[in-house]
């Protein structure tokens, strides 16, 4: 059995379309998506929106900090882009030797980074939670030591999938979060009537450890061979460390601003950090199942593009996975509009996920909805950049925008409470969206803008035409279901979203509109056998 997996791995061919790059990434997605939305329920009926879940959020706040920072930055912007080019001008031996030397190099200063900040977590958690006292903060430094375990496996598994990436097999790469999620999920089960709240921590560096596992064999099988290596004269990994500085400067915005996010939500009301995360995990859905997939799986074809100096070709590849996006974002981000009180209801009202909880966080969730659409782009447009080798332009615009979200968080969060936080995100979000395009735009002279103004258009008008009949659906059929059992109110979401689904759908398909097309294709088994403009074997594509 062993043998058989090891040959598929070995002789299976790496995606050869974006779409069915992004399908296999997106199925994936979705089931990962899934398993986290099985994962908040646990949580929230276990514990409810209190100090508890408070504490576990806070924890996650450093050492996923210290993750985003050495080994995010890295593979997005950098590694990814240098491995793939030393693949496509056949210099495997060199790009084996990079990936070894990244991986020795963020193993050491993994364990020195989370030692050091292990020894030191009471007093820096005192300055990241300073409405935590007394349990509540020892209970989140213990926490917080124990998952600074994670971003050690998670460092490892990110320079896998990096290498997965770049060969273009998403399959294993997209079902490793699937198994993080796993984790934490038999950590909650399992594990905490065993250790108490420190099960919940275990969850995650178990998860973390199951991220790695997974993916090793498939990058076995692409043909890495551990050869641990370490030499910051080597010249490609000096080039991967130049170029992640930009990128990490930007992860350090963004997780800056998550930590404010975490410092003025402990000063607020019991439970409301954990509103904060229940109600972004929800509305993150979509942007995991549909913006991810696709910047994901264009990310080599506009590097490709990029390093052939073909203007028309990259223009075209964005302009259709950016529309391609927003055929899902746009509909999503109404529905769940429409629908945040029954979503919320299904999801997480249980146990101890009381009804001032539930108000709270569908609250949150609908705020979080008008901005869906720019936290959908973003991933893409900052991988435009990333294919052209600019790395600044995303990092100048994120501080533009996260400087925007502080400012606000501030003065919102005094007169909203923990809702005021969520409206500073949004807000900020959309700022950081058109700050790229446009930016992006100036760049390219033109993004395909008439035909990407049309189609948005159109998707906005069925969006809202599709909104009203879950609006109207919802109403019709309540006087017949009993809405205070959770099988009524799950009826009313699943007949109301199907509604307004098949509505969008049919519209269209009457009005023609090519982004349908992949939903068709799908449909008609088609989907994975279409052609990617790129070559197939990653050898033989350029990178930058």
């Amino acid at each position: 059995m062993i043998r058989k997996i090891a040959h598929k791995l070995k002789n299976s061919r790496p995606s050869d379309s974006i779409n069915s790059a992004a399908f296999v990434i997106a199925t994936a997605g979705i089931l990962s998506r899934v398993l986290g939305l099985l994962r908040d329920r646990i949580l929230a009926a276990k514990f409810g929106a209190g100090d508890t879940l408070d504490i576990y959020y806070a924890a996650f706040r450093v050492p996923d900090l210290i993750y985003n920072l050495l080994i995010l930055g890295a593979l997005s912007a950098a590694f990814i882009p240098v491995f793939t080019s030393l693949l496509a001008h056949e210099k495997k031996e060199e790009a084996w030797k990079l990936a070894n030397g990244l991986l020795t190099l963020a193993v050491v200063v993994l364990l020195f980074i989370c030692g050091v900040f292990a020894i030191f977590t009471p007093f820096f958690m005192k300055l990241i939670t300073p409405g935590f006292s007394g349990e509540k903060l020892a209970g989140v430094v213990l926490q917080t030591r124990i998952m600074f375990l994670s971003p050690i496996f998670l460092g490892i598994s990110g320079i896998f999938g990096g290498i997965l990436n770049s060969f273009k097999r998403f399959l294993v790469y997209s079902l490793a979060p699937l198994v993080y999620n796993l984790g934490i999920i038999l950590g909650a089960i399992f594990l905490v009537p065993v250790f108490g709240i420190k099960g919940l921590a275990w969850g995650v560096v178990a998860g973390a450890l199951f991220h790695m596992l997974l993916q090793y064999p498939a990058v076995r099988f692409s043909g890495f061979h551990l050869a641990p290596f370490l030499s910051l004269a080597d010249t490609h990994l000096r080039k991967v460390l130049k170029l992640m500085i930009p990128r990490t400067m930007g992860l350090a915005v963004t997780q800056i601003n998550l930590l404010v996010v975490t410092i003025i939500a402990s000063t607020l009301s019991a439970g409301s950090l954990s509103i904060f995360n229940f109600a972004n995990n929800l509305q993150s859905f979509p942007l995991g199942v549909f913006a991810i997939p696709f910047a994901l799986a264009v990310f080599p074809t506009l590097s490709h593009f990029a390093a052939k100096n073909e203007k028309g070709n990259f223009v075209n590849s964005f302009s259709q996975t950016f529309r391609q996006i927003l055929f899902f974002a746009i509909p999503a981000s109404i529905f769940i509009l429409v629908l945040r009180a029954q979503i919320v209801r299904v999801i997480l009202g249980s146990g101890k996920f009381d009804w001032e909880d539930t108000i709270l966080t569908f609250q949150a969730l609908g705020i979080f909805a008008v901005s869906l659409f720019a936290q959908c782009l973003v991933p893409l447009l900052a991988r435009s950049f990333y294919a052209l080798h600019n790395t600044k332009t995303p990092f100048l615009a994120g501080l533009a925008s996260e400087a925007v979200n502080l400012a606000l968080a501030l003065i919102f969060s005094r007169m909203y409470g923990i809702l005021g936080l969520v409206w500073a995100f949004s807000v900020s979000s959309i700022v950081n969206m058109f700050l790229l395009f446009f930016i992006l735009r100036a760049k390219t002279g033109d993004l395909d803008d008439k035909k990407i103004i049309s189609v948005v258009a159109k998707i906005g008008l069925f969006s809202l035409v599709a909104g009203g009949a879950v609006q109207l659906t919802k109403y019709l059929i309540s006087p017949y279901i009993d809405l205070d059992t959770f099988l009524g109110v799950f009826s009313q979401l699943g007949v109301s979203g199907a509604a307004g689904i098949a509505v969008f759908f049919a519209l269209a398909y009457i009005f023609r509109l090519e982004e349908f097309d992949a939903v068709k294709k799908l449909l008609s088994g088609k989907f994975l056998r279409l052609r990617q403009s790129i070559p197939d074997d990653p050898t033989e594509a350029s990178g930058i």
